[in-house]
């Protein structure tokens, strides 16, 4: 039972008692538990629930982070979400027993907040995973629907303090971040008010007029500049001392940390100037300076959005759907997709947007929505959801929601498809950022030391513009404008990456891999030939069946071979093994291998001048089709411009060498070429590049070449127009653009060079401001309006020079 007195005989300060959780004042009789004061029951309850649980680094991580609990919900508050239609509004995925969802927490506001949300698993069984945006003030959810339901999880973050602020209307604009939103313009507002009026009353110091200088009037004007400057300090100001302090208190040295220190030390010596009668002080600076930051802020976070580089979901998806019409099946683009739409899914193809299945048997693997591996069956009039991908035969969805603005990007950028490798460049400019501030904040003192003696006035003016005029915040812009702009620069070529880190892993390709078929040859124009017993219009049904759900080149080209032949109208259930066939009720379709001793024993006598499919019932093995690849436009080309760019190339196949001459003679016979590749030696081929040294970039359709794009350190797979999402690849390349491909690279390479000429022009801009800073001829004020000019300059550089980077690299 928690005490609800104060006991002499504990450890407890009764003197301005604050509640330990919150911070509150304790009004009346405070609550006491554990040698703490707490404001209210509720806030003592939070307590003890967080150290019972072992999270008690919750109030190390800051000083009383937490959220007052004196308003207590009503019982039926949150009743309202036992309900399921609500439940289905507001989920991303529900399945019965996995919920995906986000909630918007307005009361998300530090560190604290961040590391208990993302902690909630160690209280909540039920909670499998929860990861905070905290610029939204957002928190995705996966939730065990066995173990907690959404009311439950609910009242949970309300009994924390984190109320969701839960609303229908899927068509509410985002929040806008912090900074543009009316108490920043508010703040900005304040310090232009007082700025002018303090210069208003400054007047007499700057034209030196004596008659009022020496009068009461200067000690009068002295006080209303100080009266003016206390809304600047404390309100104008508070963002720059919050961040130095949450900075500080995590023992880490921002860009906001030197000028807080400029702006206190401004305003005691200002002030000590003005109740002692020894000076006018420089409280024109002091407003001046907040003014003109706030305003560079504001015209810095204007060119950020006006340049934004988050992209909306097509820009990830280069893909289009089969959409069944009056006409026959139409490819259609995601963004073109709308609820009532009947998408058509072939094996390993994507569910696009919320639905239920029309006719077919699904075969759903939702384990990128959820990490579950093991397929759910779906029957027609049961529901399906954005993100599980079809593994049988072919599957109808009617849509009954619109594509997500944003789902489809998050699958992608999931924990379970990034790659382990850091991006050294970005962690790097961290680094440089902060021990930059920690070698700007010795420089400023020891120039203000050197000054002290000769004149207190201009160390003061040295120290602050030190700490203004080398400012760090170029040198955080140059990385994400420069990876940014080449993002969306690739993007409009058909060449789409999963983030910005991409780039420099491109940027650092030595070696590229390329898989052969769909890759180097075009799934579209292949001739097809049959040879052995003849099948009956019933077997080339079944078998074009099968191969309309798969989406590997070889299938499309016998689907294809096959087209006049009708099809049932519910086929038996399709098995595809990557990189051996297909088994289809009595059909089994695929390689000599995969057919038996049968299928190995006729292959040994054939040409092998092409691809064979073998086609068995039973235990009959039928015959084979053979198919004739033709290759892509353009190839040799490629392979000599990636070779004149030091480029090391090797083609990886799974067939048989039949096509290594013709191979040779397109590409060149430096190519390294492996042939009979499985899966799995795909793979250990990349692992023994890198174990070399090399950084390896691979090219392939993406089914049966997944494990190798996940071990590549870039990973591309090669879409057609109507292709399939993969999310263990990093990029994903348009056919058509293929032959752009050293383009790409060499676009890559010169963002890592943009970054580099952007680190030296903000080196050489604090090299000359930092001269000026110390000898004392650059004012505070100055120094104020030149800092968000570099900032802007580099953003300008950055983006401009990647443009003409683009320019010269024929992308634009």
């Amino acid at each position: 039972m928690l005490e609800t007195q104060l006991d002499s005989s504990q450890n407890v300060d009764t003197e301005r008692l604050s509640c330990f959780h919150c911070g509150q004042k304790c009004e009346g009789q405070p609550v006491v538990w554990d040698e703490h004061a707490f404001c209210c029951q509720g806030c003592a309850v939070v307590y003890d629930l967080l150290t019972t649980h072992g999270l008690d680094t919750y109030y190390a991580l800051g000083e009383k982070p937490g959220i007052s609990m004196r308003q207590k919900p009503d019982n039926d508050q949150y009743a309202f979400l036992d309900i399921p239609e609500v439940v289905d509004a507001l989920a991303d995925f529900h399945d019965g027993k996995t919920l995906r969802l986000t909630f918007e927490i307005p009361a998300i506001h530090c560190a604290s907040c961040v590391w208990l949300l993302e902690n909630l698993h160690r209280l909540e069984p039920g909670i499998r995973q929860a990861q905070v945006q905290f610029l939204r003030k957002e928190v995705a959810f996966i939730l065990d629907t066995e173990h907690i339901t959404l009311r439950q999880l609910a009242e949970r973050l309300h009994s924390l303090g984190y109320g969701p602020r839960i609303q229908l209307d899927a068509t509410e604009k985002k929040r806008p971040l912090r900074n543009s939103g009316k108490d920043f313009l508010n703040r900005l507002g304040v310090a232009g008010f007082c700025f002018g009026n303090i210069m208003l009353l400054s007047f007499p110091e700057y034209f030196h007029l004596d008659a009022v200088a020496e009068s009461s009037f200067r000690r009068f004007f002295g006080w209303l500049n100080l009266f003016l400057a206390l809304p600047v300090l404390f309100y104008s100001s508070r963002d720059f001392f919050h961040s130095a302090f949450v900075a500080l208190r995590h023992r880490v040295v921002n860009i906001d940390v030197p000028l807080a220190l400029g702006i206190v030390v401004m305003f005691v010596r200002s002030a000590w100037e003005i109740i002692s009668g020894t000076g006018a002080g420089f409280m024109d600076a002091l407003a001046g300076l907040v003014f003109l930051l706030l305003v560079g802020r504001w015209f810095q976070n204007k060119s950020f959005e006006t340049l934004s580089f988050e992209r909306h979901f097509k820009s990830y998806f280069p893909l289009s759907v089969n959409v069944e019409t009056p006409q026959g099946l139409k490819p259609v683009p995601l963004e073109g997709l709308k609820p009532g739409d009947v998408v058509v899914l072939k094996n390993q193809e994507l569910i696009p947007a919320d639905g239920v299945v029309e006719e077919g048997v699904g075969q759903i693997d939702y384990s990128f929505v959820t990490g579950e591996t093991l397929p759910v069956q779906r029957v027609p009039g049961e529901k399906v959801f954005a993100g599980g991908r079809q593994t049988g035969g072919m599957l109808k969805v009617r849509l009954t929601k619109n594509i997500s603005q944003s789902y489809l990007t998050a699958l992608w950028n999931a924990p379970a498809f990034q790659n382990a490798r850091p991006a050294f460049l970005s962690s790097r400019t961290h680094v440089v950022s902060r021990y930059f501030t920690l070698a700007q904040l010795l420089v400023a003192g020891l120039g203000a030391a050197i000054w002290l003696p000769v004149d207190a006035g201009r160390a003061l003016h040295v120290f602050t513009s030190v700490l203004i005029i080398t400012c760090p915040c170029a040198l955080a812009l140059t990385v994400p404008f420069a990876f940014g702009n080449s993002l969306r620069i690739l993007s409009r070529r058909k060449f789409y990456l999963k983030n910005a880190d991409v780039i420099e892993s491109l940027a650092r390709v030595d070696t590229v891999i390329f898989d052969k078929t769909g890759t180097l040859t075009k799934p579209d124009e292949k001739s097809v030939e049959y040879t052995g017993t003849p099948l009956t219009e019933q077997e080339q049904s079944l078998i074009r069946w099968a191969c309309l759900t798969s989406t590997h080149p070889l299938s499309a080209s016998l689907a294809s071979h096959l087209e006049k032949i009708p099809i049932p109208e519910q086929g038996p259930p399709v098995q595809e093994i990557p990189g051996k066939g297909l088994s289809c009720g009595p059909l089994q379709l695929g390689s000599a291998e995969f057919l038996g001793q049968e299928a190995r024993a006729a292959d040994a006598f054939l040409d092998n001048s092409s691809a064979q499919v073998y086609v068995a019932f039973g235990e009959e093995v039928k015959g084979h089709f053979t198919i004739q690849s033709h290759f892509r436009e353009g190839l040799p080309e490629l392979s000599e411009h990636l070779t004149r760019m030091g480029q090391r190339l090797a083609v990886l196949s799974g067939d048989k060498d039949h096509e290594k001459p013709i191979l040779q003679q397109i590409l060149g016979a430096q190519v390294e070429m492996a042939f009979r590749q499985k899966p799995e030696d795909k793979m250990h081929f990349i692992q023994k590049l890198q174990k070399t040294g090399r950084c390896t970039l691979m090219l392939g359709d993406g089914l049966n070449d997944a494990g190798a794009l996940r071990q590549a350190d870039v990973g591309v797979a090669l879409t057609e127009e109507n292709g399939v999402f993969f999310p263990a690849s990093d990029a994903m390349l348009r056919a058509s653009a293929l032959p752009q491909l050293p383009a790409f690279l060499k676009q890559a390479r010169h963002t890592l060079l943009t970054v580099r000429l952007s680190f030296i022009i903000s080196l050489f801009y604090n090299s000359v401001g930092l001269y000026f800073a110390l000898t004392g001829t650059l004012r505070p004020v100055v120094a104020a309006v030149l800092m968000p000019v570099s900032s802007v300059t580099v953003m300008l550089f950055t983006v401009g020079t990647t443009f003409l980077f683009a320019r010269k690299n024929k992308l634009l």
